[in-house]
């Protein structure tokens, strides 16, 4: 056991990857629900219910995850649903709630 400290450190870095991903996932939820339903349309994205549907997914399995050792496959596909939302949809939505005529 003379390298315990390397499984624990190991613990500690996933723990912390885990709450990253929890934290974004979470904003990414946050952030849809604050949207209108139109302003996906606009955007000619997906409805908001369907992103809706994924980010609480995410959001919910994400949090379970630091809470319990979840799966390091649950948190890249929970890392994977925030980002595209957070990259793509949120930008594309944002500009629709700006109004016509607004650069």
């Amino acid at each position: 056991m003379e390298h315990a400290w390397v499984f624990l450190l190991v613990r500690w870095i996933d723990l912390v990857l885990a709450a990253v991903v929890a934290g974004l996932a979470v904003w990414a939820l946050i952030d849809c629900l604050t949207r209108s339903p139109v302003q996906f349309q606009r955007a000619f994205k997906r409805t908001k219910g369907f992103w809706l549907a994924l980010t609480a997914g995410a959001a919910v399995f994400s949090v379970l995850g630091v809470l319990g050792g979840g799966s390091l496959l649950i948190a890249l596909i929970a890392a994977t649903i925030a980002g595209v939302y957070l990259a793509d949809v949120r930008p594309a939505v944002s500009l629709e709630s700006r109004g016509p005529g607004s650069w």
